[in-house]
């Protein structure tokens, strides 16, 4: 009987999450479309609390929704280390760079080190299997939440904000305006949220 509530409950947490990330997807896009995120002069709060919220979210999920953790807990693996693949296109930073359009004190570690995560997710993910040492599957989700917190404060420091420290002739600016608003307000929140999935 525990077993049917328990499957119940992890079913339930499924469509809540499916649920919340279509509802986060299109409140990131109209926001990026009506440029909400674009708060120059002042700081960035709005588009950083986009990047935290899904953590945040994730963690409180995980305290209060009975099914939840047995949810993620039947997650596979493989398949969310695959999902990071996606981050090769952190090489849009660089070409924006090369066009002028985004500083290189943000561009070339934030592109860079999603280029790094993307190209060793699938080889991460091909020997994700016992026995697979836990250690270096927990170091490369370290490192791919490093490369995400180091984006964020760089981009922040190099934003066109009172908090823009770095930021000189070009900036971050155009990282809050549509389309490249979407990276940190939708793909790069639910990187984090994949990465802490992975070392729970």
């Amino acid at each position: 009987m525990a077993q049917v509530r328990d499957a119940r409950h992890a079913a339930r947490a499924r469509h809540l999450t499916v649920v919340v990330l279509i509802i986060w997807f299109v409140l990131a896009l109209i926001g990026s479309l009506l440029g909400v995120f674009n708060s120059e002069p002042h700081p960035p709060i709005l588009l950083g609390l986009t990047v935290v919220g899904p953590v945040a979210l994730f963690a409180l999920s995980n305290r209060v929704l009975p099914g939840f953790k047995q949810f993620v807990s039947s997650l596979n693996l493989r398949v969310l280390t695959w999902a990071q693949t996606w981050r090769v296109l952190g090489v849009v930073f660089l070409i924006v760079h090369q066009r002028g359009l985004l500083p290189g004190v943000f561009a070339f570690p934030a592109g860079w080190g999603d280029i790094a995560i993307g190209i060793t997710a699938p080889v991460v993910a091909w020997f994700w299997r016992p026995p697979y040492p836990r250690k270096t599957f927990i170091v490369w989700n370290v490192l791919g939440i490093v490369d995400l917190v180091v984006a964020v404060g760089l981009g922040v420091l190099a934003s066109p904000t009172p908090m823009g420290i770095l930021a000189g002739n070009v900036t971050t600016r155009l990282m809050a305006m549509f389309p490249l608003s979407l990276i940190p307000t939708f793909l790069g929140s639910n990187k984090g949220a994949i990465h802490r999935i992975q070392v729970r």
